[in-house]
C-alpha cells in the first residue's frame, strides 16, 4: 500500500511540475502583454458600468424635492456617498479628464434661437418654461447666468418674510422654496410654497431673456445686472468647478461667452439689452445692479420692498434681512444656497460669490481689455446706462 501511495505521489507532482513548466513556457511576452490588456480592459468596462450606474442613480435622486427637499442632515449624507462613489470611480474619471473636454457646442440645448446647458435645462424644459402662465401674486428673480440670482432670491425670500425665513432653523434650502423656471431638477412649480403672509408669494428663478419669458402684467419681475467681465469670471469659475480638468483653456471661454448661438441664454449683452427695453414699457419689471446690492444693500432691499408692495419694513426687521443677506451669512450657511444639486464631477470648491464685486479684476488684462471693448460695441444704442454703471468700462 504504501509503495502504491508514495507512485500515486509521484505521479501527481510530476503532473504539476509539467503543468507548470508547459503554462511557464507557454506565457511568452505576447501573452502578458494580452493578459494585461485584457485585465485593464475589464478594469475599464467594469468602471464604466459602475459610472453609468452611479449616474443613473445621481440623476433619479435629484430631480425635484428629491435633494432639495432633504434635510441638511440627508443633504450631507447624499454627499458623502457621492464621495464615496467618486473616490471608487477616480481611475475612470482620471481617464475621463484626460481625453474629453467640455464642448460647448455638443454640450448645449437649442429651443427658438437660444442655447442653454444640457443636464441642467432641455429643450423640453424651455419650452414648459415659455409657455407658463404666471399668477398675479408671482415674483420673478431674472437674471444673465452669474449675476446675482441666489442672491436676490434670498433678499426677495426674507423681504417677504420681514426678515424671519427659518432656512437656518429648519435645514431647508433656498432653492426647496424657490423653483428654477426652466430647471430640469428645480421643485415642480405647481407645489412651490406661497411666502410671506402680507402677499403669498412664489419666488420664480429663470434666467430666460426677455423674449422667452412668460408675462403677466400684475406679476413682479426683479431683473439683475452684473459688470459683463465680472459676469464672466464667475461663470469661468463655475464651470471650471463643475467640471474640474474638463473645462477649455480661457480662449474657448471666451469664445462661448460672446457668441450668441452658443451662450447659455444668451450673450450678457442682449440678456441685459431685452431686459431693460422690457423694463422700459413694464412699471412691473426693476433693474436692480449687482454692484449697488454690494456697495449699499440696505437701500436695495428698501427699493426691493417696495416695488413688491408690502408694507414697509421696521428698522429691526430691515436689519434682520440685512444682517440675513449679507455675504458672512450667506457664506456661513451656505449648504442652504446650493444652486445646483452635487455631482460626481463637481470639484470640492465653494460654488459661492466671492463676496466682491470686482471679479472682472481677476480676469487677465488681455481678455479683460477685449471684452470690455466687446461690451461696449455690443450695447451702443442701447439706453442702459453703461458708463454710469460700469465706469471702468472703455
Amino acid at each position: 500500500m504504501s509503495s502504491r501511495k508514495s507512485s500515486g505521489i509521484t505521479r501527481v507532482q510530476a503532473i504539476i511540475s509539467t503543468t507548470r513548466f508547459l503554462g511557464t513556457r507557454a506565457m511568452g511576452p505576447l501573452d502578458w502583454i494580452g493578459l494585461v490588456v485584457g485585465s485593464v480592459t475589464a478594469v475599464v468596462v467594469l468602471q464604466l458600468i459602475y459610472l453609468s450606474i452611479v449616474l443613473r442613480w445621481e440623476d433619479d435622486q435629484t430631480v425635484g424635492l428629491g435633494y432639495y427637499g432633504l434635510h441638511s442632515t440627508e443633504r450631507d449624507r447624499f454627499k458623502r456617498t457621492l464621495r464615496t462613489h467618486a473616490r471608487l470611480l477616480a481611475p475612470i474619471l482620471r481617464l475621463s479628464i484626460r481625453f474629453i473636454r467640455l464642448d460647448f457646442r455638443k454640450s448645449r440645448l437649442q429651443y427658438r434661437g437660444v442655447s442653454g446647458p444640457m443636464g441642467s435645462c432641455s429643450a423640453e424644459t424651455f419650452a414648459a418654461a415659455a409657455a407658463f402662465t404666471p399668477l398675479p401674486e408671482d415674483v420673478f428673480v431674472v437674471t444673465q447666468m452669474k449675476c446675482g440670482t441666489t442672491w436676490m432670491q434670498y433678499v426677495v425670500y426674507e423681504v417677504v418674510n420681514r426678515g424671519l425665513g427659518d432656512l437656518v432653523a429648519t435645514g431647508t434650502t433656498l432653492y426647496s422654496q424657490c423653483p428654477w423656471l426652466e430647471g430640469r431638477k428645480a421643485v415642480p412649480i405647481e407645489v412651490a410654497p406661497r411666502l410671506g403672509r402680507e402677499r403669498p408669494t412664489r419666488i420664480i428663478k429663470t434666467h430666460l431673456p426677455a423674449d422667452l419669458c412668460p408675462a403677466e402684467p400684475a406679476a413682479r419681475y426683479i431683473y439683475v445686472a452684473r459688470h459683463p467681465v465680472s459676469c464672466f469670471a464667475s461663470c469661468v469659475d463655475f464651470i471650471r468647478t463643475n467640471v474640474g480638468a474638463m473645462a477649455p483653456p480661457l480662449a474657448v471661454f471666451e469664445a462661448w461667452f460672446t457668441d450668441p448661438d452658443l451662450m447659455w441664454w444668451g450673450t450678457w449683452s442682449n440678456h441685459v439689452k431685452g431686459w431693460w427695453d422690457r423694463a422700459a414699457r413694464n412699471p412691473n419689471v426693476l433693474v436692480v445692479l449687482f454692484e449697488d446690492m454690494k456697495k449699499d444693500l440696505p437701500s436695495v432691499v428698501k427699493q426691493v420692498t417696495a416695488f413688491l408692495g408690502v408694507a414697509p419694513l421696521s428698522e429691526p426687521e430691515l436689519g434682520l434681512v440685512v444682517e440675513k443677506c449679507g455675504f458672512q451669512y450667506m457664506q456661513a450657511h451656505q449648504d442652504l444656497f446650493e444652486m445646483q444639486p452635487p455631482h460626481i464631477l463637481q470639484a470640492d470648491a465653494e460654488l459661492f460669490v466671492r463676496g466682491t464685486a470686482e471679479r472682472h479684476k481677476d480676469v487677465p488684462a488681455e481678455t479683460r481689455e477685449r471684452l470690455a471693448a466687446w461690451a461696449v460695441r455690443e450695447m451702443a444704442g442701447s439706453s442702459f446706462p453703461l458708463a454710469r454703471a460700469y465706469p471702468d468700462l472703455p
